[in-house]
């Protein structure tokens, strides 16, 4: 009786334990997709290209050949089509 009691008692352990490890071996799987899932975001952030730039530039390049074809009408001069083009490269 007293074997079936401690082979009983070592079966319960041995039982637990496989468990706990599979537990971990769980965690450590989730906890490593997650990890790969945090990379490949930060990787698609670092390629991706800045959304917002692409409209700014095109509007100070429009606003740059308005400015251009008002000095050659004659409405601006030299010096304000330069002061202008410089406050539009400085925000570019």
């Amino acid at each position: 009786m007293r074997a079936a009691v401690i082979g009983g008692t070592a079966a319960y352990a041995g039982n637990r334990m496989a468990k706990s490890s599979q537990r971990e071996a769980d965690q450590s799987a989730q906890i490593a997709e997650l990890q790969q899932q945090q990379d490949a975001q930060q990787q698609q952030q670092q390629y991706a290209p800045p959304a917002a730039a692409a409209p700014a530039q095109e509007d100070s390049i429009e606003r740059l050949k308005q400015l251009k074809d008002l000095l050659d009408q004659g409405v601006l001069t030299q010096a304000e089509f330069d002061l202008e083009k410089q406050k539009i490269l400085q925000n570019m």
